[in-house]
């Protein structure tokens, strides 16, 4: 996937919960990466910081969605 490549929702609801974990995970890490990169010289696409950021956001949203649908059963 690109670097600029967002995640479509269809794509989030199909990873395994564990699976969703380990993308947060990772994809933070990238996040903090790209914005230490940022910090310290230029980017070649500043905008790809945007796109991470909001990756992330879905992530985290559909995680919580799911822990929500579990307490609810």
């Amino acid at each position: 996937m690109g670097v600029n490549k967002k995640l479509n929702h269809e794509d989030i609801r199909q990873f395994v919960t564990e699976d969703l974990v380990a993308k947060i995970t990772a994809d933070k890490a990238a996040l903090d990466k790209l914005r230490f990169n940022h910090a310290v010289s230029s980017l070649d696409n500043p905008a790809s910081i945007r796109v991470k950021r909001r990756d992330v956001a879905r992530l985290i949203t559909e995680m919580a969605k799911r822990t929500k649908e579990s307490k609810a059963k």
